[in-house]
């Protein structure tokens, strides 16, 4: 089981961080690497070399801390003993994307409290500080964890996909998710609309705009995808129009 398991931790490692470095660096190009029109500036300062090596560095740590648990739990499903399943019809279909907003919902749970444990003034400087090293962080900062984040925050879906069916498609979809969202609320730019960011249905949704101040302002923002964790908290704010570089 040992050497199946450290086969599968490497390939997933590999798989992870080219999807790390091919994602984040292409949003980086697009948004910072050639003028544009895409969005509204967050970063009041440029990313720089010297901040961009060290989110690298810091991510590609991460990525075999976040490949052992994901090799464990598909080694242990090969064998049946997990709870995932590939074909869709195996459970009703309604369950694909229930399941889908289900596992936001406890991602979004577990993320705030830890997060906010991580921020105690006797955990912050070795468990995420790396995360925090410069106010205005670029798109590869978006999985720059401290080891001990990582472990904090790595076996939540693996140990789910123990106890709960889970479809093998939607979890490659709910991951395409996590990373997209990870990189465009780190990129310094923020690509939705004003208003829907502050207003309606969208002002649930934590977005670049959201998760910047966090960067500025670290006692408040610790959700992941939704809102509704700090503003039950009272850790919710939005930054003041005046004060967004791109609003000026």
């Amino acid at each position: 089981m040992l050497l199946p398991v450290a086969i599968t931790t490497a390939w997933l490692s590999l798989i992870i961080g080219a999807r790390y470095l091919l994602v984040a660096g292409g949003v980086w190009w697009l948004l910072w690497g050639r003028a544009n029109d895409l969005g509204r500036r967050l970063n009041r300062d440029r990313p720089s070399r010297k901040l961009m090596l060290h989110e690298v560095r810091y991510s590609l740590l991460s990525t075999p801390i976040y490949a052992l648990p994901a090799a464990i739990a598909l080694e242990a499903w090969k064998a049946g003993g997990t709870k995932l399943y590939l074909d869709p019809a195996a459970y009703p279909l309604w369950w694909l994307p229930l399941s889908f907003v289900l596992l936001l919902i406890v991602q979004d749970t577990h993320y705030y409290w830890t997060h906010r444990l991580l921020h105690h003034r006797s955990l912050f400087p070795w468990a995420h500080a790396a995360h925090h090293r410069a106010r205005d962080p670029s798109p590869f900062a978006s999985f720059a964890f401290d080891p001990a984040e990582a472990v904090l925050t790595a076996w939540l879906l693996p140990v789910l996909a123990f106890v709960v069916p889970l479809n093998i498609w939607m979890l490659a979809v709910l991951l395409t998710v996590m990373t997209a969202s990870a990189v465009m609320n780190h990129c310094g730019w923020e690509l939705w609309p004003d208003r829907w960011v502050r207003s309606g249905p969208g002002s649930q949704f934590i977005t670049a705009t959201h998760h910047s101040r966090h960067h500025t302002h670290m006692k408040t923002n610790f959700g992941l995808f939704f809102r509704v964790w700090d503003r039950l908290c009272g850790t919710d704010a939005m930054p003041e129009i005046r004060d967004q570089p791109g609003l000026k």
